[in-house]
């Protein structure tokens, strides 16, 4: 089992801004940063 990545706040809230703020869908904005929709879903989710 590989081990989880660490992401730093400042990566995530830009990753949360790509789809609150610049509109991208989720899906979109989760590939292009190699992280799992589910993931930004989960930060995009309250905003």
């Amino acid at each position: 089992m590989t081990p989880r990545k660490k992401y730093s706040k400042e990566f995530k809230l830009d990753a949360v801004s790509l789809v609150t703020d610049q509109g991208y869908p989720r899906t979109e904005a989760a590939r292009s940063l190699d992280i799992n929709a589910g993931s930004l879903g989960k930060g995009a989710a309250g905003r």
